[in-house]
């Protein structure tokens, strides 16, 4: 059989070459403590390489310490290599969000609405990324909520995926992010759910 190089198939050098520029661009925008490459649970990796037969949105749970947000952010990473689209598409739009950052955002603003700009984007992003989801020490209020769910509901319908991290199992978010979005979540994560568990590795790393 015929051995082929690199320079026999041009555009997929090309290709390679562009879909390594597009982690390494956003490789730039992990926070500092999660850069380091880590071995990423097995679901973990197969969402990220996803084919048609993988959930498309990932819940990832489990106590605090065990590398949720590290292993969320070189996931996104992977997911970002393998859907890389060429000159036409060019690199998926990711929004990324602490969720206390995120509930802040949604509050009404000096004209009593959320900014359409960000609701926009929130809902057209090729992934959405909430970190921490119940993080906050205080529920959002009912008009946060409803676009909460405005956004889950758009980006369900639209087929666009969602990658959550959180401490409690998605079940158990109703009294952060509202029943509704509850309810939607049972549908968007089917299958998507993957628990990580172990030690706390801040204590570990403190002894």
């Amino acid at each position: 059989m015929q051995a082929f190089s690199a320079d026999d198939d041009p555009h997929g050098s090309w290709l390679d070459e562009r879909r390594a520029q597009a982690v390494a661009e956003f490789s730039k925008t992990i926070p500092a403590l999660y850069r380091d490459a880590i071995d990423l649970h097995p679901e973990v990796a197969a969402w990220a390489d996803r084919d048609d037969t993988a959930p498309s949105s990932l819940f990832l749970w489990g106590p605090l310490g065990v590398g949720k947000t590290h292993s969320a952010w070189q996931a996104i990473a992977r997911w970002i290599a393998a859907h890389f689209a060429g000159a036409y598409r060019g690199t998926p739009v990711v929004q990324s969000w602490r969720s206390t950052a995120l509930f802040d955002a949604l509050r009404p603003d000096d004209t009593g609405g959320t900014p359409k700009t960000l609701m926009k984007q929130l809902q057209t992003a090729d992934l959405l990324y909430i970190d921490d989801v119940a993080a906050a020490r205080v529920s959002p209020t009912g008009w946060t909520q409803e676009r909460l769910y405005e956004i889950f509901d758009e980006r369900y319908i639209n087929r666009l995926p969602i990658l959550i991290t959180s401490d409690v199992k998605p079940g158990e978010i109703s009294h952060i992010v509202g029943e509704r979005v509850t309810s939607r979540s049972a549908e968007i994560f089917r299958g998507g759910v993957v628990h990580l568990g172990g030690d706390d590795r801040r204590k570990a790393g403190a002894r």
